[in-house]
């Protein structure tokens, strides 16, 4: 019996509609499942509304997670860390801390394995170049080895004199061994002049999280590694939000528009050395399965001449099972007695996180927040922006820094004593996604430098105030909206 036209149509639209019943079934059983709300109503609501393409999408980026085999890595890593550093905490005399220290250093400590460690030091570099520089430097010195881990690394005009002391400190018979993100450096400018010049040197170098299906190397291509640090034989090391690339990114966009980066590097002497060479040496393992050469115990044993600060080192990201940056963020939130100042170029917060800043403002703390007047990621931007009435009818201060000027920097402090700084921007991707690394700097000395920062970035910044918001044409609240819908994708 042959079908018609109109009855083979029928059975047709019958077995779609069957199928987007599944998918929508499907995927209320599935898409929740461990997955924070907004996360799971926004993939709902995509998968719903666009079904076809929600589910590629979700089958794609759905994923939050490395894969297990790495999960399970970092897990015996960290176990060892737990265990090779048990009793290694040297700090100042602890009766001078704030009375919430200790249990934040506690939730550090069980979230990320490694400990507070005392008898350090650390100077602030604002300067783009100023920092390229003393990293060059740092490396021109070395005796033993290098340890460089950055989210892009580009060769290229800038950088070049860095690349230089990379290749002279392994012609002279320095270990240098280098990481950088795959995707993240692959996007830009010179990424195949660079490899090339890392491998002419003789630099020992990986790709992390590579992209790389066809020789067994895959995760959610989104996935990536953040972190940006520099460790020199183990006495000197720098951290902080600054990448190895000319501060235009070396984008056309970036050159038409003006756009300059604006970074904060943080310089290292003491113990805590050894707790970045740490990460780089877990990083490296993951990528290779090559074991640590040093003893991580043993250098963090290791005595110095006695110095003022006590630090931890946090790091964070996809191959741990709790949002680290997060929870120690929302911990120094709820922990404020009087004073919070943040800077974050891409500041997209949680529900858990507006409410901790809204509710130390309700409870008479002064909260001062550092973004940039423009944008570079116009999706980002725009979800950032439809967070500003909310802080501002808060209480929150907003300081704009001014075009064209990216304010890239990562850091906030908390009343006089207590500070963060690292790769770690305060959005869902860095809570999430990337791969991150945060110092937490307990010291008065450090926290006063770092108060000199915020207030250059205050002589260079604009005050936002509502009623200027409140100025802002309906198109601009259109898509700030909207951007704020997809920023749950996660």
């Amino acid at each position: 019996m042959e079908l018609t036209a109109g009855q083979a149509a029928l059975i047709v639209g019958g077995v779609l509609l069957a199928i987007d019943l599944i998918v929508r079934i499907v995927a209320i059983i599935v898409v929740p499942r461990n997955r924070r709300p907004t996360a799971g109503m926004a993939w709902l609501l995509a998968i719903f509304f666009i079904p076809y393409l929600g589910v590629i999408f979700f089958l794609i980026i759905g994923n939050p997670k490395l894969p297990r085999r790495r999960r399970q890595r970092q897990a015996e890593v960290d176990r060892y860390i737990r265990e090779s550093t048990h009793g290694v905490e040297r700090v100042s005399d602890s009766t001078s801390w704030p009375a919430w220290f200790e249990g934040v250093v506690r939730l550090n400590r069980n979230l990320g394995s490694m400990p507070l460690i005392g008898s350090n030091s650390a100077s602030l570099i604002g300067e783009y170049q100023g920092s390229l520089d003393a990293m060059t430097k740092a490396i021109h010195n070395a005796r033993h080895y290098v340890h460089a881990e950055f989210y892009i690394l580009a060769y290229d005009r800038t950088t070049a004199p860095f690349f230089d002391a990379l290749g002279e400190a392994a012609a002279r018979g320095v270990e240098v061994r280098v990481l950088l993100d795959h995707i993240a450096s692959y996007r830009v400018k010179g990424y195949r002049a660079t490899v090339k010049r890392l491998t002419r040197m003789g630099v020992e170098w990986r790709l992390m999280l590579p992209v790389q299906p066809l020789k067994g190397k895959y995760q959610r291509p989104d996935l990536r590694n953040h972190r940006k640090l520099l460790v020199v034989d183990g006495d000197i090391g720098f951290m902080g939000s600054q990448n190895i690339i000319d501060r235009t990114y070396n984008k056309r966009v970036n050159i038409r528009r003006g756009l300059k980066w604006k970074e904060l590097v943080i310089r290292v002497e003491g113990p805590i050395v050894s707790g970045l060479d740490t990460i780089f040496a877990t990083d490296w393992y993951l990528e290779t399965e090559e074991a640590p050469r040093r003893d991580l115990a043993e250098s963090l044993h290791q005595r110095g001449e006695a110095q003022d600060l006590d630090c931890q080192v946090v790091p964070s990201g996809p191959g741990y099972r709790n949002e680290n940056n997060l929870k120690l963020f929302l911990s120094l939130l709820y922990a404020a007695q009087e004073r919070i100042i943040i800077t974050s170029p891409y500041f997209v917060p949680d529900e858990a996180m507006l409410l901790a800043i809204s509710g130390a403002t309700q409870r008479g703390i002064h909260v001062e927040l550092f973004v940039s007047e423009i944008g570079d990621q116009a999706l980002v931007y725009h979800a950032q922006r439809s967070y500003y009435e909310a802080l501002l009818r808060a209480g929150v201060k907003i300081y704009m820094y001014k075009a064209p000027y990216i304010l890239h920097a990562k850091h906030f402090s908390i009343d006089d004593d207590v500070a963060v700084i690292g790769s770690s921007n305060m959005d869902i991707r860095s809570f999430e996604l990337n791969m991150e690394i945060t110092l937490l700097v307990r010291g008065a000395s450090f926290v006063r430098e770092m108060r000199a920062v915020e207030d250059g970035y205050r002589r260079d910044s604009r005050e936002l105030t509502l009623d200027d918001w409140l100025r802002q044409p309906l198109r601009s609240t259109v898509l700030d909206n909207l951007a704020r819908l997809t920023s749950a994708l996660q």
